[in-house]
C-alpha cells in the first residue's frame, strides 16, 4: 500500500514537472528568437534561433531612426495611462456601487453588463467604424479611449463587485456609527481592502492597447496615428521586405512598459489583504 502511494505520488510529480519544463519550453523558445533576432546585426531574412551573433544595439537604433517607431509608441503610452486612469476609476466605482447600494434597475444593469460582453469586438466593428465616421474621430486617440473604456466596463465591473462583496458589510456599518460618509467609507475603509484587484484592472487596462491590433488597425489609417501593435505588423507585412530585426527590437520594447507597471503595482496584489481589519 506505502509502496503504491509513493508510486502515485512520484508519478505525480513527474507529470507536473514535465507539463511545467513544457510550458517553459513553449513561452522560452519564441522569447529567445526574438531577443538574438533583435540583437543580431545585418539583415535577417526569418526568425531562427542562434547564439552564435555579434550582439549589437543596431537595429534599436535604426528603428528609432529610420521608422515612426517612437511616434507609435508615444501614441500607444498616451493611450494606454489615459485607459488606465479612467477605466480603473469608472469600474472601481461601478463596483462599489453594485456591491454597497440598492437603486432602480440595478439587477436589469447587471444582467445587460453580461448581455453587452457576449457580443464579441469583432462583431461591433463596422457600428465602430460608422460611429468614428459621424464623429469624426478616424486617427484619433481619445475614440479609442473611448472604445477600449466602454468596452472594458461590463465585465470588469462585475468583477470588482464580486471583490467588494468578499469585504465584510460590518466595516461600512461601523465605520457610519462613528459618522464617516459615503466617500469616507468608500476610501478609507473599504478600498484599502480590495487594493490587488485595484491594481489587478489597473494592468488589464492599461495592457490592452498595447495587444488590441484589429480595433486599432481598423480606425487608424495614417501611419503617424497607429500603435506599436499597428506599426509592428506593417514590418513583416511585406514579404518581400520583410524588416525582422526591427520586428523583434520593437516587440522587446513593447514589452518593457508592462514589465515595469506589473513590477510597480506586486505589492498591491498583497498588501491590500492586510491593510484593513474588522472592529472587534
Amino acid at each position: 500500500m506505502n509502496n503504491s502511494i509513493k508510486f502515485k505520488r512520484r508519478f505525480n510529480h513527474f507529470l507536473t514537472y514535465l507539463y511545467l519544463v513544457t510550458l517553459a519550453v513553449v513561452i522560452l523558445y519564441p522569447l529567445l528568437i526574438t531577443i538574438t533576432s533583435a540583437f543580431k546585426t545585418g539583415n535577417i531574412v526569418a526568425f531562427k534561433l542562434d547564439f552564435n551573433i555579434d550582439w549589437s544595439f543596431e537595429n534599436f537604433n535604426r528603428l528609432f531612426s529610420e521608422t515612426l517607431y517612437g511616434t507609435w509608441y508615444l501614441n500607444t503610452l498616451v493611450i494606454a495611462v489615459l485607459t488606465m486612469i479612467v477605466q480603473t476609476s469608472i469600474v472601481v466605482l461601478a463596483g462599489y456601487a453594485y456591491s454597497r447600494y440598492n437603486f432602480v434597475a440595478r439587477k436589469q444593469s447587471l444582467v445587460f453588463f453580461l448581455i453587452i460582453q457576449m457580443v464579441p469586438t469583432i462583431a461591433a466593428l463596422t457600428a465602430f467604424f460608422v460611429m468614428a465616421l459621424m464623429l469624426n474621430a478616424l486617427n484619433q486617440n481619445w475614440f479609442l479611449i473611448f472604445l477600449y473604456v466602454g468596452g472594458g466596463i461590463p465585465m470588469n465591473a462585475w468583477l470588482m463587485k464580486g471583490y467588494f462583496d468578499t469585504v465584510p458589510i460590518s466595516l461600512d456599518e461601523s465605520a457610519k456609527l462613528d459618522g464617516a460618509g459615503h466617500f469616507r467609507r468608500f476610501w478609507q475603509i473599504v478600498l484599502p481592502l480590495v487594493r490587488p484587484m485595484v491594481a489587478v484592472q489597473a494592468l488589464w487596462a492599461f495592457m490592452a492597447p498595447f495587444g488590441d491590433y484589429i480595433l486599432s488597425s481598423f480606425l487608424l489609417r495614417d501611419k503617424e496615428f497607429f500603435t506599436v501593435a499597428v506599426g509592428l505588423r506593417t514590418f513583416v507585412s511585406d514579404v518581400k521586405n520583410m524588416k525582422i530585426a526591427f520586428f523583434a527590437a520593437g516587440a522587446i520594447l513593447t514589452a518593457l512598459p508592462i514589465c515595469i507597471l506589473f513590477f510597480f503595482l506586486q505589492k498591491n496584489f498583497v498588501s491590500g489583504l492586510t491593510s484593513g481589519g474588522d472592529k472587534g
